[in-house]
């Protein structure tokens, strides 16, 4: 089974950490957040993903020489200009033929951490091909849909509507689009891929119209990794037990004082804690050295600290 992944975006919102390092490459836990997501999508059925990329394509053909990721083969399909969710799954389903084939194919968006089971998004979709499905996709519930654009559903699961960002009141749903679909490849039909394509705003409800949209609603861990402080948890819940995964909070190869204090924090390879120094409910990167006396308080420490430096709720890139 095939997937695409959507990896394309600037990440903005966690710069500095992504000037140098695309998003779906910043650690998560001692991996990154795109192998984890390769785990997930191996364990679900998938044996080959092909990246769809564009901003910065370099650091994954780099970070993956040979072009395979936790026992997945890797494809990648560069875009020459942006071309938005629909456009860049079209573009690269078919950069690998997928638009031939008969099988669906998952797509995920690259800043998601999830617990999903695909295969169980796989096979909600396979009972709805039936009743005319082209696409499924995942949702989520939140506390507050007001802040969301909530997804309405019939009870079999087919998608009715979307209300973007409900008044209280005007809509009992309270599930979100959660970023990994099924799709059939008949779908691409209406995602060329030559031309920017929203598949929220455009192809979903298009896709409505023709009751060929249902969902699979569940409540596992979810989470948008794409904020400062959403990918800082994201990397805490790996080692405090709030995950079905769990990883090492401090690498093999990291060298902590015995001196230091490092609590409640995920340590990268290679990482060098210095003498008297604390780091608390932190993420320090691979290679980053902590120096003597320095605090890390609620921060992600990917660049160096110097000795005594006081560092809290902030980001720290590589020089």
């Amino acid at each position: 089974m095939f997937a695409v992944v959507l990896v394309g975006g600037f990440g903005t919102r966690l710069r500095p950490l992504t000037n140098a390092v695309p998003k779906p490459l910043l650690p998560l836990g001692q991996r990154t957040i795109l192998e984890w997501m390769m785990v997930h999508l191996a364990r679900g059925g998938v044996t080959d993903a092909v990246l769809a990329l564009g901003f910065k394509p370099e650091p994954f053909l780099a970070a993956f020489p040979d072009r395979t990721c936790a026992g997945v083969r890797l494809h990648f399909a560069i875009e020459d200009a942006p071309l938005d969710t629909a456009g860049a799954i079209g573009f690269a389903a078919r950069s690998v033929g997928l638009h031939e084939r008969t099988e669906p194919f998952v797509v995920a968006n690259g800043d998601i951490v999830t617990d999903l089971r695909i295969a169980d998004l796989v096979a909600a979709h396979r009972r709805h091909r039936t009743d005319g499905a082209l696409a499924t996709i995942h949702l989520t519930p939140v506390v507050d849909p007001s802040q969301y654009g909530v997804v309405e559903t019939q009870p079999d699961g087919r998608v009715t509507g979307f209300v973007e960002k409900p008044a209280p009141g005007t809509t009992a749903s309270r599930h979100v689009n959660a970023g990994t679909y099924v799709l059939e490849a008949s779908s691409l039909d209406v995602m060329p891929g030559d031309a920017p394509l929203s598949i929220e705003r455009v192809t979903f409800p298009h896709l409505v119209q023709q009751q060929a949209l249902f969902a699979l609603a569940t409540d596992d861990y979810w989470l948008d990794a794409g904020r400062p402080d959403s990918y800082l948890r994201a990397n805490l819940d790996l080692i405090n037990g709030r995950r079905n995964d769990r990883d090492d909070a401090v690498h093999s190869s990291a060298v902590l004082d015995h001196e230091c204090e490092v609590r409640d924090s995920v340590v990268g390879a290679g990482a060098r804690i210095g003498k008297g120094a604390r780091v608390i409910g932190s993420v320090i990167g691979p290679r980053a050295v902590i120096g003597d006396s320095a605090v890390v308080e609620g921060s992600v420490a990917l660049g160096d600290v110097a000795a005594s430096q006081v560092v809290r709720d902030a980001l720290i890139a590589p020089a």
